[in-house]
């Protein structure tokens, strides 16, 4: 999906042919048997951990060789199926039952599965949000009411709102992906009118993409996400509950560390950071050091095109070297689209995430957690701290006229 619309501006810069549109297919939806054992245990999560079913099942499974899954699709689909019956397996009802191995019928084929596809194994934003939807009605439209995911955590509905309000967002940024070819050239060729109306769209589709942020009030439960689905979201990198990371049984002798799903980990923002001339390493250091590491968590063909464009022109540098108010005018209203997205994130992160932690009674067994543990996003930084990092340097980078 945005994968293929990043692909086609690859092959721009490298061919300077124009971007065709792309009809979006979804993700497929069904894996040949044997693999099917792996959909239906994924399909069937919420009721499987309600019955305490979940990882007696998946103990009961074979050893399957991933030789059978050919083709981009089937593997990633086996990959989702998997990441989705790991975080199960690991948080089962999240009531502080932990496994800290995870067994190698599982282990196995999912690590192989990840190494082939260039992605560590766990569930991350690429699986969850980027390869975990479909259409209801194949020949409508992609919105929120003709949309459903494939798999489920418990908490009913919130798992749809949360990766469906994620997804709307990428790809109403994403929009904007098509028109970078086009500003880059202008750069390159010192053609203001064609940078303008660029600039001009990216800013709207910013702004879009804002409209879309706004949905999750009304698809995803502050409590339900903070209590339920959040649990299951969360990684073994610096988390206590898992000190020394998970044991992946038969492929690594030593426990592993990674980082739970987290919006840092889109490559959208990044890729309109970078091509903005916002330098996220001039702001507090821990911020921009999570960044650079979340980009192991992106698909290769999407951390690929993020060096892509950082080895482009500097469109900053073209703007600031041009004395054209509107030009500098155009340019900001894109910053000031990312700032207005950061500010807007982090009263999200607020409402999902610190007023909830803030509200755990004692007896709780959330309140079991630190509370730097309970304030931590799913991606496991200090959620707040990251993101009010990044907003203030991404306002620094403002065009002002002194």
């Amino acid at each position: 999906m945005v994968l293929k619309i990043y692909l086609s501006v690859v092959q721009e810069q490298k061919s300077s042919k124009t971007v065709k549109p792309h009809i979006i297919s979804p993700p497929t939806e069904k894996l040949p048997p044997p693999y099917d054992e792996w959909i239906s245990i994924a399909k069937n999560l919420p009721e499987l951990i309600k019955k305490n079913e979940l990882r007696k099942k998946v103990d009961e499974l074979k050893i399957l060789s991933i030789d059978g899954l050919s083709g981009h699709k089937l593997q990633r689909l086996a990959r989702l199926a998997l990441g989705y019956i790991t975080m199960a397996y690991v948080w089962n009802q999240g009531d502080g039952d932990v496994r800290k191995v995870l067994p190698q019928n599982i282990a196995i084929p999912y690590c192989e599965l990840s190494e082939k596809l260039g992605l560590p194994p766990i569930l991350v934003y690429a699986d969850c949000v980027l390869a975990n939807w479909k259409k209801k009605d194949p020949n409508g439209p992609m919105t929120y009411e003709n949309m459903d995911i494939l798999f489920w955590f418990p908490g009913g509905d919130c798992s749809k709102g949360f990766f469906l309000v994620s997804l709307l967002v990428e790809l109403a940024a994403a929009s904007a992906i098509k028109v970078i070819p086009n500003l880059l050239k202008a750069v390159k060729n010192q053609d203001e009118v064609t940078l303008k109306k660029a600039l001009h769209y990216i800013a709207s589709c910013l702004h879009r993409a804002h409209k879309e942020f706004e949905e999750v009030h009304k698809h995803v439960d502050p409590s339900t996400f903070f209590k339920v689905l959040r649990i299951y979201l969360s990684g073994w990198k610096g988390n206590s509950k898992l000190p020394e990371g998970l044991k992946y049984e038969g492929f690594w002798e030593n426990p592993k560390e990674f980082a739970g799903g987290s919006a840092a980990q889109s490559s959208i923002f990044q890729c309109f950071d970078i091509l903005l001339g916002i330098q996220q390493c001039s702001g507090e250091e821990f911020a921009a050091e999570f960044l650079q590491e979340m980009r192991n968590y992106m698909p290769p063909a999407h951390r690929d095109f993020l060096l892509l464009l950082k080895s482009g022109p500097s469109v900053r540098e073209f703007v600031r070297s041009r004395d054209d108010v509107e030009l500098k005018a155009d340019y900001n209203e894109c910053v000031k689209a990312m700032v207005s997205l950061r500010k807007y994130h982090l009263k999200i992160v607020a409402k999902y995430i610190v007023i909830p932690a803030s509200q755990q009674p004692k007896n709780n067994q959330a309140s079991e957690e630190s509370s730097e543990q309970k304030n931590k996003g799913t991606g496991g930084t200090n959620a707040m701290d990251f993101l009010k990092s990044v907003r203030t340097t991404t306002e620094k980078f403002l065009l002002i006229d002194h």
